[in-house]
């Protein structure tokens, strides 16, 4: 399904091979709390998407986690807001960064955070809609 619904939308874009569930397994122990369903779909028919100029439009669950984890280490508590309540999954390209918000909210919806004014605004009512929107310029940052 995700990677039909890119590959319409664009040719320039990049597959990875599936993750398996021992590897979500370990992102979830170390992210200490289990990865969104919909993103769990993603990365188990793609370990990411990179689009034009090897932007991702969906990290690998390897950046994910490493993304996520240094945003939370406590290095910018003294400029953002808590990043506890979301959990990137993809960047725009000019620093800015998608994200999922994670129980107890359970809604799909996708918001990007500006890392200039640490606003989270809503971007998109689910993932697949980013992917349309962002893919096809409806989504601008």
């Amino acid at each position: 399904m995700w990677r039909e619904l890119v590959a319409e939308l664009t040719d320039d874009h990049d597959f990875a091979d599936p993750v398996g569930i021992r590897e979500v397994e370990e992102a979830e122990r170390a992210l200490g709390h289990p990865l969104p369903e919909v993103l769990v779909s993603l990365l188990r028919e793609t370990n990411g998407i990179k689009g034009a100029y090897g932007l991702g439009l969906v990290w690998s669950l390897k950046e994910i986690v490493e993304e996520n984890l240094h945003f939370r280490s406590g290095f910018f508590d003294w400029m953002y807001m808590p990043f506890h309540p979301l959990l990137f999954f993809a960047d725009a390209g000019n620093g800015d960064r998608f994200a999922l918000r994670l129980p107890p909210v359970t809604r799909e919806n996708v918001f990007c955070w500006d890392h200039e004014d640490d606003s989270r605004t809503w971007a998109a009512p689910d993932v697949a809609t980013y992917l349309r929107w962002w893919l096809t310029g409806r989504l601008k940052v």
